[in-house]
């Protein structure tokens, strides 16, 4: 037999996950986050994978800031991003092809198998670029639940401490009230 037992992990997993998230907060703060200057530029982060205090971390959320005349990180990535400009005037480099947008736009970062190549850039030499990005958590994003519950309505016979006939007959209460 198997040292570890993968189904009661996920059991394991499950209950561990429904924990966090009953407590989880539900309104993110943006004037209570820090800006991050990384990689990309500066960024402030309201959802990530690593952020387990969020009720949600099925999506990546984050604000950046581009200052005048200045221009983002350049990254390769899947794609599948939206951008909400909140602030300012510039234009997208999408695999070396130059997009120009401003506020109110929304830049559609397509989805593709061998990935994009990127670049935010900042067109005006006097005001800074806000945009708002979110794209799914593809690590995170349906958890062990998958949206609809991840339940044992019946176990097999070789481990079920009650009748099958029991257990069914529970099974069969289950359905009735529920439906």
């Amino acid at each position: 037999m198997a040292a570890t037992n993968r189904l009661e992990r996920l059991f394991e997993i499950r209950d561990k996950q429904r924990k966090v998230k009953e407590k989880g907060q539900i309104i993110v703060r943006g004037k209570e986050l820090p800006l991050e200057k990384n990689r990309q530029g500066l960024q402030r982060w309201y959802m990530h994978p690593d952020m387990e205090e969020n009720c949600l971390n099925s999506l990546l959320v984050f604000v950046q800031e581009i200052p005048p005349g200045g221009r983002s990180g350049r990254l390769k990535f899947q794609g599948g991003q939206v951008i909400y400009i909140i602030a300012g005037r510039g234009h997208t480099l999408l695999d070396g092809v130059k997009h120009a947008w401003a506020a109110g736009d929304v830049v559609n970062l397509p989805l593709r198998r061998g990935g994009i190549a990127v670049q935010h850039v900042n067109d005006d030499p006097a005001e800074p670029v806000r945009f708002l990005a979110v794209e799914p958590n593809l690590y995170a994003c349906t958890s062990v639940d998958r949206g609809s519950g991840f339940e044992q309505l019946e176990e097999a016979p070789e481990t079920c401490p009650e009748p099958l006939d029991s257990a069914r007959g529970k099974l069969r209460e289950a359905e009735s009230k529920d439906g």
